[in-house]
């Protein structure tokens, strides 16, 4: 009896070790999709579209994206770093998700190693973003405006401590300007709201975000903080503007930790064909967004690797007392 019992507790044991999930037929079930920004946004429009069409790659299941706001993406991604790793919960993580979030150590329990990045899809410049209307019609205009007149020309950030906020100090920095900076956390849509009540001068994010006012001419870019011409927006660069400031964001595919190898490479599969539709393709050129593929082989290196060169760059804007964790 008594090696029966311990036969018995092995095969617990080995049980408790094999992947959570037969993943042969994955997926069985719907798939939810966590996007951790509100609706409306650039992140949740480009998210959407892509996973419409990945959701294509399944017969049996439906993907479905779910928008839980907070803390700067880490409401959001943090409920995917708690799911069960079994491929039915997956998230999307942008540059607040990889850098901001462990750079303040906004939350102990928020470990980039309890996620498993397996797809990169876009890259996306910062751009000054201003009303069709508007009197600054290039970067010069904007620096030349702010260091009139201090603290006076107003930007919409998205959250303080954040990219877009990064981008701005940076920019001050190199230019000895000096603007009035206000936040408006949840993302790119209340940005929109404070430039069409005109409750700020300049929005600060990608041209991307602001695709469909762009589109209708209700708003313009003014310069984009790159080195390489958007190929979309007939917008300058920074580079060719005289100021060497290049910063902006991405959007990253991840589930749990753990989550079995099969159903990561299905997802990757489903991603990548979406990827590469002409459809898909079509669509980030018209709303002027740049597509950028790595797949789980390189993205997590680069991510790192990424992640560790805006630390060095914030902690010496802390060291000179421009920002604080």
């Amino acid at each position: 009896m008594h090696r029966k019992a311990l036969l018995g507790a092995a095969a617990i044991l080995i049980g408790s070790l094999t992947p959570i999930a037969a993943t042969a037929d994955f997926p069985e079930r719907d798939i939810r999709v966590v996007v951790p920004w509100g609706a409306g946004g650039g992140t949740d429009g480009i998210v959407r579209k892509i996973t419409s069409l990945a959701e294509q790659q399944f017969d049996d299941a439906s993907l479905y994206v779910e928008n839980i706001e907070g803390g700067v993406s880490a409401t959001g991604i943090g409920e995917v770093m708690a799911a069960i790793p079994d491929g039915y919960t997956i998230g999307t993580l942008t540059y607040d998700s990889i850098v901001t979030i462990p750079w303040q150590d906004m939350l102990p329990s928020y470990k980039m190693d309890k996620l498993k990045l397996f797809a990169r899809i876009t890259s996306e410049p910062d751009a000054l973003i201003v009303d069709a209307d508007s009197d600054y019609e290039s970067l010069q205009d904007v620096i030349d405006a702010a260091k009139a007149d201090p603290g006076q020309v107003r930007v919409a950030v998205q959250n303080l401590g954040g990219r877009v906020h990064l981008t701005l100090l940076q920019l001050q920095d190199l230019t000895g300007a000096e603007f009035k900076i206000v936040s408006y956390p949840g993302g790119a849509a209340p940005q929109k709201e404070a430039i069409l009540s005109d409750e700020v001068d300049i929005a600060l994010t990608s041209l991307g975000d602001f695709a469909n006012l762009i589109a209708d001419d209700t708003v313009r870019g003014v310069v984009e903080f790159s080195n390489t011409r958007n190929p979309t927006y007939d917008v300058p660069t920074a580079e060719e503007e005289g100021v060497d400031l290049q910063n902006g964001s991405f959007i990253v595919l991840a589930a749990p930790a753990g989550t079995p190898d099969e159903a990561i490479a299905a997802l990757e599969a489903a991603y990548k064909t979406a990827f590469d539709s002409d459809e898909f393709q079509n669509w980030v050129a018209e709303v002027g967004v740049t597509p950028d593929w790595l797949g789980q082989d390189e993205v997590t290196q680069w991510a790192d690797e990424a992640a560790q060169e805006l630390f060095t760059k914030m902690d010496a804007l802390a060291e000179a007392g421009v920002m604080s964790k």
